[in-house]
Parts: C-alpha cells; structure tokens; sequence
C-alpha cells in the first residue's frame, strides 16, 4: 500500500492542505480550482502516461485518488469549502501572532517572510510551481509541500483576512429605481371622469426577521437531532442556520459541540471561539473549549505530527492536532 508522507508546511501541523496538493492559491475562486484541478486529471490520466514505467503509472493513479481528487472534493463542495476557509481564516490569524515560533525549511518561503509586495511574489511563486508540479512524479509530494510553506506564509502574513472576502456571497443586486406614473390625462369636457383602475401592490421582499425565524427553526430542530444523538442530521440543520444567521452565537456554539462530539477538536475550537467573539457569556462555548483544553492536555508533547495519506483520505483540517501543536504549547 502506498502512502504519502507530508511534513512541511501547514502539513506539518496535522492539516491537510488541500490548496497545496492543487497548488493554487488560498484565495482561488471556485472556476479557477475547477481548471487547475482538470489539467491535474489529464496530466495524470493513463492516456498521458503511455510512455511511463509501470511504477510511474501506479505512482500517478495514487495521486489523483489520494490527494487530488479529495482535493477537489473538499473545495468544490459549498459548505465543506465555506468551514475549510473558516478554518484557515483561523489559523492566519493565529500564525500572524506566533510568526516568531514558525519553522520554515525552504528559501521561496523564508523570502516571503519579508517580501515588500507578498501578494504578488506569493502568487508567482505558485505559477511557476504549478506549472511543472506534476511532471516529474516523484517529485511532486516534494512540490506539494514546498507550495504548503508558501501557503503558510501568506498566511502568517495576511493574517488570514482575505480568505473570508473570497468565501462570502456576493452582495444583492441593487433594485432598479421604478419609474413614477404618467399623470392621468385630464377627462375630455361632458363626460363623467372614470376611476383609475385597481392596481395590486407587490409582494412584500422577506425581512430580516423571516430570515432570523428561518435560522431559529434550524437551530431547535438541531437541538432535538442532538438530543437524539444524531449529530451528522443535526450538523446538517446548524450549517443551514449558520447561512441565514452567519452572527448567530447559539449556532455556532451547538455546531461546535457537534463537532466535539464527533471528535473533530479543532472544527469545534473554530466555532467555541467565533461563539465567545459574539457572546463572551456563552456558557456552553466556555465549556466545550475548556473540554479540548484537557483533551490537548492529555496528548504528550513534542514535535507536531506528520500528515500521512493512506489507503483512505481522511479529512485532517477536522483533526485536533492543528491547534494543540502549533499554538497551545510555549514559543520556542
């Protein structure tokens, strides 16, 4: 069984980098993951590798089944891409505040760190990586967690911001102003005037308390999905909220049990904390973010731990060790 071993970058945290595997940019909109994912497809596909040793052609199914195809699945699913970005969001702004404890290994990302215009050299920098990523098949576990280092230095230096002007809907189109009537014409001398006719007025838009009251069903039926410990239904009803009422303390709080529950400690850690931004009295949060302080207590110390793909990609952008290893010990 082949397996990859990604250790530099935000892999290196326990995070998979799903960006990094498509090398893109952590700001790319959904048509440019889209193309870069199908030029992956066709770089890799069978037909393109009539050339290549058996090894090679074996080696090139493992990446598009282990690391590329999941890749595109997470960032081309809505909500799984909208909590993916809140995620990274996160972490920026926590790499912005531990920028003196980050390691980095690779000469592109240690001149990122001071670069006057990171924007642009960033963005270059990933070009010229995905331009050739693919090509030599060994080497591309090698380019992917060379472009994680970049993504991690944007990061730090973004501070994350960004990343949550890229994820949000656009705004509502402004209505078109409605032209005023044209005066009635004046009734012609000796007949009786006739009334204008009834006109019905429009249907009234959907207000901010439909949608609140839309938001509030959500939440209760999660409630009760919860109670019944049916966390996956009730995560569904929670995002759903969360869409209507993005501010809602109450939902992100529960999404955020649901999360611990599922034991994705640091999807959970996400939420507890957006929660207690918007309520610092919220209870349940400071309970649930007090639980995975003890259980990243448990967890012996070290040095963070390697991201590894098997046989099954599983998702670590939801696993606890992100956040317990790169921010809950002392700066080195």
């Amino acid at each position: 069984m082949l397996s990859f071993q990604l250790d530099r970058g935000l892999f290196k945290y326990d995070f998979t980098d799903y960006h990094a595997i498509l090398c893109i940019p952590v700001d790319a909109n959904v048509k440019d993951i889209r193309k870069r994912y199908l030029k992956i497809v066709r770089r890799l596909h069978p037909d393109s590798l009539r050339q290549v040793s058996e090894d090679d052609k074996k080696l090139a199914n493992q990446l598009l089944s282990k690391l590329v195809n999941p890749a595109y699945e997470k960032l081309s699913a809505e909500q799984d891409y909208a909590e993916y970005v809140l995620v990274l969001s996160q972490i920026g702004k926590r790499l912005q505040e531990e920028s003196s404890s980050v390691e980095l290994t690779s000469d592109a990302a240690k001149k990122l760190t001071t670069a006057p215009n990171v924007e642009q050299l960033y963005k270059t920098a990933i070009a010229q990586i995905a331009s050739k990523q693919y090509d030599s098949l060994k080497d591309a576990i090698a380019k992917i967690t060379l472009v994680s280092e970049l993504n991690l230095v944007y990061l730090m230096r973004t501070g994350g911001k960004n990343l949550i002007k890229q994820s949000s809907p656009p705004p509502a189109p402004t209505p078109a102003p409605t032209p005023a009537p044209a005066p009635a014409p004046a009734p012609a001398q000796g007949k009786p005037s006739t009334p204008p006719p009834k006109t019905t007025p429009p249907p009234k838009a959907p207000t901010a308390s439909n949608e609140e009251s839309r938001a509030i069903q959500y939440i209760r039926r999660a409630q009760d999905l919860i109670a019944k410990n049916q966390f996956a239904a009730a995560r569904v009803e929670l995002q759903d909220a969360l869409k209507l009422e993005p501010n809602n303390s109450t939902g992100h709080s529960l999404i955020g049990m649901v999360y611990l529950r599922q034991n994705q400690t640091t999807m959970a850690k996400v939420h507890f904390d957006r929660a207690l931004q918007l309520d610092p009295n919220d209870e349940q949060a400071s309970a649930g973010k007090s639980r995975i302080e003890q259980i990243l207590g448990k967890s012996s110390p070290g040095k963070p731990k390697a991201s590894q793909t098997g046989a099954k990609s599983t998702n670590k952008s939801e696993g606890g060790g992100l956040f317990g290893g790169l921010f809950g010990g002392k700066k080195k």
